[in-house]
């Protein structure tokens, strides 16, 4: 389903070497804003850069696909010591295809992590990568995000009670 994820979970801190084990992941397509750091900070959020270092401890290949512009993404980039794609043009499945490629990985060993069905969820599954939606880890206040984050629960209903609390 174009708008169902393959894993839902709390966020990306909760993916640890028994999830990259169980699910043979190798490789990760990173959203950035609400996913790695809050929407337009120049900071990661507390814990990223920690669980970013765990990851390479394990061999995974990194790179951040995100729609925001180069002005925004590669300084946090370059903070984090991650490649990336600006401009990517999610949901469409290009920036995806070129994270993939670039990393030099296989699509069924990566995973596509972000907290929008609409762009990231569906950028993945088009590309025929397993997606994980994560939530925020903090909520915006703006009537857009609220907006996306509203029409969203028409297609994929957010029940709190299964998320996977790690």
């Amino acid at each position: 389903m174009l708008f169902k994820p393959t894993f839902w979970l709390k966020n990306v801190l909760a993916i640890n070497e028994d999830f990259l084990k169980e699910n043979d992941v190798h490789a990760l397509v990173l959203d950035m804003d609400n996913t790695l750091s809050m929407h337009g900070n120049p900071r990661a959020e507390e814990g990223v850069s920690e669980w970013l270092d765990k990851m390479r401890e394990l061999g995974i290949k990194m790179r951040v696909v995100s729609n925001n512009t180069n002005k925004r993404v590669a300084p946090l980039a370059a903070i984090l010591g991650l490649e990336y794609t600006a401009n990517g043009a999610k949901p469409l499945p290009f920036g995806v295809n070129r994270a993939v490629k670039a990393m030099g990985a296989d699509k069924r060993g990566t995973l596509v992590i972000g907290d929008q069905i609409f762009t990231d969820v569906i950028a993945g599954n088009i590309a025929g990568v397993r997606t994980v939606l994560v939530e925020p880890f903090h909520l915006e206040k703006t009537w857009t995000f609220r907006l996306k984050r509203k029409l969203e629960s028409v297609v994929f209903h957010r029940n709190y009670d299964d998320l996977e609390m790690k």
